[in-house]
């Protein structure tokens, strides 16, 4: 079926990002219309329950005002050899970070996303591995991103649009893997290190769509994730900086289920 793209502005950002990393497959999606979705439903068993509402019912006081995103330089010369070697420094923090990202099971938080042209917006995110996330933009954009495990979403509630495609074709993939070893499991063209960011920069290509790039950044000295950046096939990036980060709230499972059932896939 022809892929629908509603998604011109930049403004869309990560939608854009995520549709540009498939967009070469004939087969890698499909478009339905859909209705304005529900609220997630509340839990039964009294277990806290994380939605947008809930985030927007915290206490200011406890929450962290959001950070500057750090924007790499648009002119980087990134190592492009799939065979790169790297010393046992660089060794020793990819494995911190794959060992981050292997120890987390749930995150919630609320990020802050800087565009290619520098716009920038904000909404909260549910994670829960492995395979399932929920992006949620701030009014007024329209825009939801959820993957259920397998499938990635991308929903426009303004259009009544929902894109689909499946995840092991998205840069999300590997923020979202079970367990991972980057250096194994990847390939990682560059490791840097300094005072405040360890930096891990992940590159794929691919005949039909070209090269994209995923650069993870997590704290140094909490080792907590910071931000990542996907790099389109176009060489644009999009940036994405987290914070406000809880990884023991329990997630409400209804937050990543997507509606197959009752679609019109539109005429072409």
């Amino acid at each position: 079926m022809t892929q629908h793209f509603p998604y011109r502005g930049i403004r869309y950002g990560l939608a854009l990002v995520i549709a540009a990393s498939v967009a070469g497959a004939a087969t890698a999606g499909f478009s339905q219309t859909v209705p304005v979705p529900k609220p997630a439903p509340k839990t039964r068993d009294g277990g806290v329950q994380m939605s947008a509402q809930d985030a927007q019912k915290t206490p200011a006081a406890t929450k962290q005002p959001p950070p500057n995103p750090v924007i790499p330089n648009p002119n980087r010369n990134v190592p492009a050899n799939i065979f790169a070697t790297f010393d046992a420094n660089q060794k020793a923090q990819a494995a911190r970070v794959s060992s981050y990202l292997s120890s987390l099971q749930t995150l919630v938080g609320n990020f802050v996303q800087v565009g290619p042209d520098g716009s920038k917006t904000k909404g909260d995110f549910y994670i829960q591995k492995p395979g399932k996330v929920r992006f949620e933009y701030d009014a007024p954009s329209p825009i939801a991103i959820i993957a259920d495990g397998s499938s990635l979403a991308v929903r426009d509630t303004k259009l009544a649009t929902q894109d689909i495609y499946p995840l092991s074709q998205t840069p999300l993939r590997f923020l979202l893997s079970d367990r991972i070893d980057l250096l194994k499991d990847t390939n990682v063209v560059n490791v840097t290190a300094d005072d405040i960011y360890i930096s891990v920069t992940i590159e794929e290509k691919q005949a039909l769509i070209g090269t994209s790039r995923l650069m993870l950044m997590v704290g140094t000295k909490d080792g907590q994730l910071k931000q990542w950046t996907v790099t389109d096939p176009q060489g644009y990036d999009t940036t994405i900086a987290v914070y406000n980060l809880d990884s023991s709230k329990k997630v409400d499972p209804g937050l990543f289920k997507i509606d197959f059932t009752n679609y019109i896939t539109p005429a072409n």
